[in-house]
């Protein structure tokens, strides 16, 4: 009976999800056909610089202009900046989205900014929206039985605290794996484990007289029961399951591969999205900036937001005297432009030739763009009429770039789009049908970036 028993609630685990899965599939055939099974979102928050990276502009006046010169790709034509000089060496897998733009005031600082980001929703409408990943955690469930299906790496920034699950239940909750620094030898995931004393086979037989606790609950009450549920067999897999501790494990890596994506943080945290995609995790985010070390003192806050001597070859400075700014170092420097392009250049090619990028959308986006004109402190400041993502995999057109901006990367000049279009595109990327809704607890009807139209040109 103990074995019936766990074989039942190892059901509940596994096969659940995965009947979950297969509902999807038969529910949302009447949607666009899915092209992708997971996606990878590499989230460089901080509002990166477009001019300085994606959308160079070599005829902008010579004050405001970028220092980093334009160079080719590997597609004819196409043009990054030197700053992306490995990752134009993958032009040909990538599509470059160059009229990104919000059309909604909002959004301009960095908290709203994000949760426009991971959710596709404005934020500060009736409803809290959930991210894109906790909707499709939702939606889909994983073809992975022994880790949540949305995952954040290392999701410890001041930023990924706006990630929301908004109406929907615990169970669909971002899983936010932590760690200061990914490249140390002695990092790992905290709480994967039983606590000392407990073996493997007591914890069962607890769990498995707690699931007896659930015979006779009242209908009214089944709901709660039902997410409590989840989050227990989720949490149990995490705590049980040896699968799970080695997929955190980037030592199972060769030195090759690691050294191809950059030993420090970034390039070690866009490994483990690779490593968690690989393992049938349905949605994964990194969110990630290069830790202060003893080789880059002041460097606290090495995001994007460089409001002032954005091109210092090393420290912007540490003191809050100026447009704020501090805690950064130059946008050319290797913690910041150097690490982020050899990660995604290695990021790429290790999926393809994985086979991992034919279902697998992979998405660089930022929560906005920087200003065309310096301003008096040599750095630029928040910009959302114009910016720049790029995306590959899943059947989207390499070699392509949608949209542009004026001669000084102002404002959006061809094909508009929006964080709510990019949010529609993920969605019928993985053959969601965005005319069937979602339900608060209320019962009210949520229809899936509603705001949005796909991407056309990435189908």
């Amino acid at each position: 009976m103990r074995y019936q028993r766990r074989s039942f609630i190892g059901l509940g685990v596994a096969g659940g999800l995965s009947i979950r899965t297969a509902m999807t599939a038969a529910a949302e055939s009447n949607g666009r056909p899915a092209q992708a099974k997971n996606v990878l979102v590499i989230l460089e928050q901080g509002g990166l610089s477009h001019l300085d990276t994606w959308d160079p502009k070599p005829e902008a006046v010579v004050e405001h202009r970028s220092p980093y010169k334009p160079i080719s790709t590997n597609v004819p034509g196409l043009q990054f900046t030197s700053l992306l000089s490995k990752t134009a060496q993958v032009a040909d897998r990538l599509t470059v989205i160059r009229g990104m733009h919000h059309t909604k005031s909002g959004a301009n600082g960095h908290p709203t900014g994000t949760q426009y980001a991971l959710s596709g929703e404005m934020p500060g409408g009736p409803l809290e929206m959930p991210d894109i990943g906790s909707i499709i955690a939702h939606r889909m469930g994983t073809s992975c039985d022994y880790l949540p299906p949305y995952i954040m790496v290392p999701g410890n920034s001041e930023q990924a605290k706006e990630a929301r699950v908004g109406f929907l239940p615990a169970s669909a909750k971002t899983f936010k794996t932590g760690g200061r620094d990914l490249s140390d030898p002695s990092w790992k995931v905290n709480d994967l484990g039983l606590l000392a004393g407990i073996d493997r086979n007591r914890f069962l037989d607890r769990r498995d007289l707690l699931s007896n606790l659930n015979v006779g609950v009242a209908p009214s009450k089944q709901d709660a029961v039902r997410t409590f549920t989840d989050l227990s067999n989720q949490a149990a897999e995490l705590l049980t399951n040896k699968q799970t501790q080695q997929a955190f494990d980037l030592s199972d890596e060769s030195d090759n591969v690691r050294d191809a994506y950059g030993r420090g943080h970034r390039g070690q945290s866009y490994l483990l999205g690779r490593r968690l995609i690989e393992r049938g995790v349905r949605f994964v985010t990194v969110d990630v900036r290069e830790p202060e070390t003893k080789a880059t003192p002041g460097g606290f806050n090495m995001n994007w937001d460089h409001h002032d001597y954005m091109y210092n070859d090393g420290s912007c400075g540490t003191v809050r005297n100026a447009a704020g700014g501090e805690g950064r170092y130059g946008i050319a420097h290797w913690v910041m432009m150097g690490s982020t392009d050899q990660a995604l250049a290695a990021l790429i090619t290790d999926m393809e030739e994985r086979g991992l990028l034919d279902e697998t959308l992979v998405c660089f986006v930022t929560e906005f763009g920087r200003t065309p004109k310096l301003n008096r402190f040599q750095g630029r400041d928040h910009w959302v009429n114009a910016y720049s993502i790029a995306m590959a995999g899943a059947g989207v057109p390499g070699g392509q770039v949608l949209g542009s901006s004026d001669k000084d990367g102002g404002y959006v000049t061809s094909r508009p789009t929006t964080p709510d279009d990019y949010a529609a595109t993920i969605y019928e990327k993985l053959g969601l049908d965005r005319s069937k809704p979602i339900y608060t607890p209320a019962n009210r009807p949520v229809f899936l970036a509603h705001n949005g139209s796909p991407i056309e040109e990435v189908f």
